[in-house]
């Protein structure tokens, strides 16, 4: 696949796309957020109150309004099976596989949950509407344009997450909706105290993220993806976004000295063609690396790392990522 496709693809999967700071009820009002490249103030370890609430406006300033507490959920992203997770409830149909995660419902209760066809990309309206739900929760670039074939027959939320804070104000956002104020504040502190430990205890590793299908890769970068945007709190993490055309070569890889490297090898749906980091062996550059050298090339699990970004997934690569960095 060329290496523009990868770069598109992982952008519809992994929401790594320009979003907006958080604002309003999304966040306490006291956060003043991490910057671009992950440093910021210490991390506020406290969840503040959650208040019930029929109607809120959400950090990108879209209004969500439902009439009652939403119980039937239909989840087009892997943020919203997430933070349903975090507040104790399953959606009524998905189209993500993170469920199947022991962390989260686990493959044999995830497989009684009925799937949307038509994929990530297309899922079909018809379909969502089949299973009643109270909210339908999607990715904004990419499932905006179900809006008009949902409109009168349920909520439409379209949600861009690209930093954790982004990620704490929806699952907060969500817990006033469905009224589990008290499950959204214990998820909320649970996160805040494992980001702050483990921002106590940075490496001073650099370590590097890449992601693909077959031996075109991209760097998965803060600002533009959540799970990269924890790294530089972390690590030393050296790494900045150059847009979707932008990327990074192999020598220039080389040159940083990577010490930890984490790979992400995407799935289309079609058969599995292969780790990705054992493709990109066969680039005679990729031997020099230091990671590659010491052992310290880890693959990780797409569906927590570049699809998850709720915080429960970010806590797991918290824990993966702090593991191999020591």
């Amino acid at each position: 696949m060329p290496r523009r496709a990868i770069r598109t693809v992982r952008r519809w999967a992994a929401a790594a796309v320009l979003g907006t700071l958080l604002a309003g009820c999304g966040a306490p009002a006291d956060e003043a957020g991490d910057k671009p490249d992950g440093t910021g103030p210490a991390v506020d370890v406290r969840a503040e109150p959650i208040t019930p609430a029929r109607k809120i406006t959400d950090a990108a300033g879209v209004t969500v309004t439902t009439a009652a507490p939403p119980e039937r959920v239909v989840c087009l992203v892997a943020l919203c099976d997430d933070m349903l997770a975090e507040l104790g409830m399953q959606p009524v149909a998905t189209n993500s596989q993170l469920l199947a995660r022991e962390e989260f419902l686990g493959k044999e209760k995830a497989g009684g949950v009925p799937v949307v066809p038509g994929g990530f990309i297309s899922p079909e309206a018809e379909a969502i509407l089949s299973h009643e739900p109270d909210l339908v929760i999607g990715l904004e670039d990419t499932h905006g344009k179900l809006a008009p074939a949902l409109k009168g027959a349920t909520v439409f939320w379209p949600v861009q997450p690209r930093k954790w804070e982004d990620s704490v104000g929806y699952l907060r956002d969500l817990a006033a909706l469905t009224g589990r104020t008290e499950q959204g504040e214990k998820a909320e502190l649970a996160f805040r105290q494992k980001l702050a430990d483990a921002r106590t205890a940075k490496s001073d590793s650099t370590a590097l993220i890449i992601f693909g299908s077959d031996e075109n890769f991209g760097v998965a970068t803060p600002g533009t993806d959540v799970a990269a945007g924890l790294f530089p709190g972390i690590s030393h993490y050296p790494w900045k976004s150059r847009g979707i055309e932008g990327s990074y070569s192999m020598e220039e890889i080389l040159a940083r000295d990577v010490d930890v490297l984490f790979v992400e090898t995407l799935s289309f749906g079609g058969p599995s063609e292969g780790k990705l980091s054992d493709r990109l062996a066969k680039n005679p550059l990729w031997s020099q690396i230091p990671a590659v050298k010491n052992g310290k090339v880890y693959e990780v699990d797409p569906e927590v790392w570049a699809k998850g970004r709720g915080t429960r997934s970010l806590s797991i690569v918290l824990d993966e990522a702090t593991a191999k960095l020591r």
